[in-house]
């Protein structure tokens, strides 16, 4: 029960009417409220129902004396908290100690001085009421730390140095399925929350008992339902023996990292396929002057085997080997317009997205055959300048094909279209831990609309262009791990630049 400063009640324990008397006058206007019994019964009776500050307490009654009186309301929690001040003309020091041991605060020896009553009485009521304060301020606190405990998205267990559960909040009875009830005293190994993760149970154990403190991303816990939940777990020492425990639910959050897993796979898939189709509309535009090109070796192709088969009527001796050369050219202009096929066929097929180690000069001098076409078409050539012992890059070879080409083709159209006839030069070279292309023309350059966003999708400089080729381009490096970049051309122009990173 509480009261306000200063109006605390003290009772008086005496089976002498006088002696209760003279400390009621004792007391009397100290502000205290009085109340008395003349026997143990009566103050066990009294302290339950008015639950005083303070208890002056005779030892020598008859019937229960002061010493089983002062035990008997310590013993009950209701009363356990009132402070005790024994009154004896008992002076012996063992009397003294037993008093005090049993719970009394303090001890005055009959006969007593009223001062030095009042003076003690005081002392102990104020410890009476700032301990009371303490203990009230102590349990809201522990109300206020259980709250926040059961508002937090983790469940919190507190171990002692067994591994037994002392504590646990809402979050951690919801997640595991244990009521608190049921699980506080219990060893938290018996629980059985881990039972396919031996690893886990034994370090646990080295938490509680070594103080090694313990973190894992995730781990399989086994609700007391069976359901199985992905937890990530983390666990600290404390100083005064034990652990707190602490599981976060990361159930929700796997599943959207395997939404974005998934998502990334599909934009890697709508990459490849846009980049396909870039290619397919690089292989349309070149389609005519490979229609030109494969029709010369055809055309020759037939010549050679309409003079062949002239041949054929009459062979003697001094045409045989006329008839062998013949037959050469066949052969070597077949093979010519195979290869323009072939490259071709190699080109615009899907690729199969995995990567081989390959050396950029080789790759890039496969470019340079495919593009041998359109240089003759617009009569620019190309130059490849082969930087020496370069390091070797893990690519995918067709996309890299198609960025060299697309860059290339680029060039040639705007050194074209500037009427220049300077070649496209193509130059390969190391920086640093990267592997590295530049294709520079001699055209026109970029005006600064364009080149503000140069990468972005269906922006094009060029009349009737898609706009995807650029970033077509960007996606494949960034995808290997690289990047593309433009700079003017001091000789007017301009050039671009690829990185890869260098093979290990």
């Amino acid at each position: 029960m509480a009261h306000e400063l200063g109006s605390e009640q003290v009772l008086l324990v005496d089976d002498n009417p006088t002696n209760l008397q003279v400390l009621f006058k004792t007391l009397e206007g100290s502000g205290y409220r009085l109340l008395a019994a003349r026997d143990g019964e009566s103050a066990l009776y009294t302290a339950k129902r008015a639950h005083p500050a303070l208890i002056l307490l005779d030892v020598m009654m008859p019937g229960m004396d002061g010493f089983e009186v002062c035990e008997r309301l310590k013993a009950d929690p209701d009363t356990a908290d009132i402070a005790i001040i024994f009154l004896s003309a008992l002076t012996d020091s063992q009397s003294k100690v037993h008093g005090l041991a049993i719970g009394g605060v303090d001890y005055i020896a009959k006969p007593f001085q009223t001062d030095e009553v009042l003076a003690r009485v005081r002392t102990h009521v104020k410890i009476q009421r700032l301990e009371r304060a303490l203990a009230r301020r102590n349990s809201e606190l522990e109300d206020e730390n259980q709250r926040i405990l059961n508002a937090v998205e983790e469940g919190i267990f507190g171990l002692d140095v067994q591994g037994r559960v002392t504590s646990m909040n809402a979050r951690a009875a919801v997640l595991t399925g244990c009521a608190v009830a049921d699980t506080v005293g219990e060893l938290f190994a018996q629980l059985k929350l881990f039972p396919n993760d031996n690893g886990l149970n034994q370090a646990l154990t080295l938490l509680c008992e070594g103080g090694v403190s313990l973190r894992k991303e995730s781990a399989k816990l086994t609700a007391r339902n069976g359901d199985v939940v992905h937890v990530a777990l983390s666990a600290s020492p404390r100083k005064e023996g034990g652990a707190v425990l602490v599981l976060r639910d990361i159930s929700e959050w796997l599943a959207s990292q395997a939404a974005l897993d998934s998502a990334r796979g599909e934009l890697d898939s709508q990459r490849q396929h846009l980049a396909h189709i870039e290619r397919l509309s690089t292989g349309g535009e070149m389609a005519a002057g490979i229609a030109h090109e494969v029709n010369q070796p055809l055309t020759a192709v037939t010549n050679y085997a309409r003079v062949a088969q002239r041949l054929l009527a009459d062979i003697p001796e001094n045409k045989r080997e006329k008839m062998h050369d013949v037959l050469g050219k066949i052969a070597i202009q077949a093979e010519r317009a195979a290869a323009v096929i072939q490259r071709m066929r190699s080109y615009v097929k899907k690729p199969t997205g995995e990567r081989e180690v390959l050396g950029l000069n080789s790759v890039l001098e496969d470019v340079l055959a495919l593009a041998e076409v359109d240089s003759r078409v617009n009569a620019i050539p190309v130059v490849l300048h082969g930087g020496e012992n370069l390091p070797d890059i893990q690519v995918d070879e067709v996309q890299v094909q198609q960025v060299a080409l697309n860059l290339i083709r680029n060039a040639m159209e705007s050194t074209a279209n500037a009427g220049n006839e300077s070649p496209v030069e193509v130059r390969t070279y190391a920086k640093g831990a990267m592997v590295c292309f530049s294709v520079s023309d001699h055209g026109a350059g970029l005006a600064p609309e364009i080149e503000a966003q140069l990468f972005s999708p269906f922006v094009s400089s060029k009349e009737g262009g898609m706009g995807i080729g650029l970033s077509v381009c960007q996606s494949i490096m960034q995808a290997h791990g690289g990047g593309i970049r433009h700079e003017h051309n001091p000789d007017g122009g301009a050039i671009f630049h690829c990185e890869f990173p260098a093979h290990s």
